[in-house]
This record gives structure tokens, C-alpha cells and sequence, in this order.
């Protein structure tokens, strides 16, 4: 579909999983692929009821050329399960996509997914966010650093990644950083921040709402003047407790917390309007 014949571009939040909840949302929504576009902000699976539904049916959006998706931390998670890198935790539901038929053609697709999108040249999407400390298009160069690693033809370069992607060091962002701690650096960012301090320094602890209180020194991501803000609007998912706010103009949350029994988001891009629905199955 070309960009000039699209009549909304919807950007959905974390899935994780929840296919009756997408089937709703796209209901509500009166989504229309003949028309309409889907950006989905990454965490397609994961602890739902139906993981292997949900990927299946985002894929086939993705190859029709009707939406597109960023990788979110769960995403990742699921990459490491199915390459025996990652055990397989009881709360992460994944295993219906490990056993599907055609899992390898899902892994496969999936490892070649983006980390950064831009819908649009005033828009950029990742999972967790953007750093304050990272411009825009810097994000987009970083991002794909750790892609070309994760859909590399060589299975082996992706599974040395794979390995090494846990853990929180290093936690503060240089240029300097090299191999797999610079890979994982990146990855953190974007798939995994909330908190950090003044200098863009991680802290992974905290994942509660924002009246809670937080490690001294630290605070969100966006409550620090934000480069990439100051170009484009930015649009994140990842933070369930965050149900869908507005942090500013510039920065918008997508993530309703519907795999806690909270709401699926649809945030249109033409007027800044959001659509949810609660999720049946809970």
C-alpha cells in the first residue's frame, strides 16, 4: 500500500498475546485494510491467551504490506526461548508459538522485524521509548546496529547476541561502547527503559505507576528535556502502569495494560485520538 492512499494509520499498543482483545480493538476501530495502516508498537506475544494467534494474524498484516511492527523486550524473549538460549517461564505463554507447525517461518519473520520506525516523517516508534540523550535519526542508526545482528543470515552471529542480551551493564549510553555490551546497551533502551537519571543513566527496578515512589535520582525517561521530542512526536509502548497517557505534545504512550486485565490502544495518527477496548477475556 502506498503511503498516499492511506486513510488512517492506526499505531496499536503491547499485544502480548491478547487476540481476542486485537480482534475487538480492530472492530471498534472499523479497520479496513484496504485503506488503513497498522504500526504495532511491539510485545506481540508473550503472557495472553493466545500467543501463537496473535503473531500469526499481525504477520499476515505485516506481508500484505498493511501494517508493521518494532520488537518489543517480550519479542525478544520469545527469540531466545525458541533458539534454546532463554528457558521457557511458566508466566511467559509463549509455548504455543514454540510448538506451532510453522514456528521456524514465525521465528524467522520475527528476528527480521524492526527495533525503530518512523509512520511518518514527524513520528518515531520504538518499544520502550526514546532516550532523552539520542536524537531521532540517531535512534534509527543505534536500532539498526543491533537489527543487522538479530536477522543476520548466520544463525550463530544471532545466538552470540542472544546470549549476551541480559543484563542490565552497562547502564549509561557512550559512543565508546563496543561488541555485545554496545548491542545490549541499545536494546535496553529501546525495549526496556522507564526510568533514568539526568545523564541517561538505566534503572530497571521500577515499573509502577507514576505517583509511585522512585529510586532517588532517577525519574521517567520523558520528564527529561528530550532531543528526539524536539523533531518528531514519539510513541511507546511497554509501560502498562502508564494505561495509554498523554506525556506531552511530543510524546505519547500507547500501552493499556491489557494483558492485566486493562485496555488494548489504538492511537490514530491523522488527530491524535485514541480508541481502546477492555480485554474479553479477562
Amino acid at each position: 500500500m502506498n503511503r498516499s492512499d492511506i486513510r488512517y494509520n492506526y499505531v496499536i499498543g503491547d499485544v502480548q498475546g491478547c487476540f481476542e482483545a486485537l480482534k475487538a480493538l480492530l472492530k471498534e476501530i472499523q479497520f479496513d485494510a484496504d485503506q488503513d495502516f497498522i504500526w504495532f508498537a511491539g510485545d506481540l506475544v508473550a503472557r495472553g491467551e493466545n500467543s501463537v494467534g496473535a503473531i500469526r494474524f499481525i504477520k499476515k498484516l505485516v506481508d500484505r504490506n498493511v501494517a508493521a511492527t518494532v520488537l518489543g523486550n517480550h519479542d525478544l524473549n520469545l527469540l531466545a526461548v525458541a533458539r534454546g538460549i532463554k528457558k521457557l517461564k511458566d508466566k511467559d505463554r509463549i509455548d504455543d508459538v514454540i510448538h506451532a507447525l510453522e514456528s521456524d517461518d514465525l521465528i524467522e519473520w520475527l528476528r527480521h522485524q524492526p527495533l525503530c520506525l518512523f509512520p511518518n516523517e514527524q513520528t518515531i516508534l520504538t518499544h520502550a521509548g526514546v532516550p532523552s540523550i539520542w536524537t531521532a535519526a540517531q535512534t534509527a542508526l543505534l536500532a539498526k546496529e543491533v537489527e543487522a545482528v538479530i536477522g543476520h543470515d548466520d544463525f550463530e552471529v544471532m545466538d552470540e547476541f542472544l546470549k549476551e542480551m541480559y543484563g542490565t551493564e552497562p547502564d549509561l549510553w557512550s559512543e565508546d561502547l563496543t561488541g555485545n555490551a554496545r548491542l545490549r546497551c541499545i536494546t535496553n533502551y529501546l525495549t526496556r527503559m522507564r526510568l533514568s537519571d539526568a545523564e541517561g543513566r538505566l534503572e530497571f527496578s521500577f515499573k509502577d505507576a507514576l505517583d509511585e515512589p522512585m529510586p532517588e535520582g532517577f525519574q521517567p525517561w520523558f520528564e527529561y528535556p528530550s532531543q528526539a521530542a524536539e523533531t518528531h512526536q514519539v510513541i511507546f509502548g511497554h509501560w502498562a502502569a502508564l494505561e495509554g497517557k498523554t506525556i506531552s505534545p511530543n510524546i505519547q504512550n500507547v500501552d493499556g495494560g491489557c494483558v492485566w486485565g486493562h485496555k488494548l490502544i489504538a492511537y490514530r495518527l491523522e488527530d491524535r485520538q485514541s480508541f481502546s477496548v477492555p480485554n474479553p477475556v479477562m
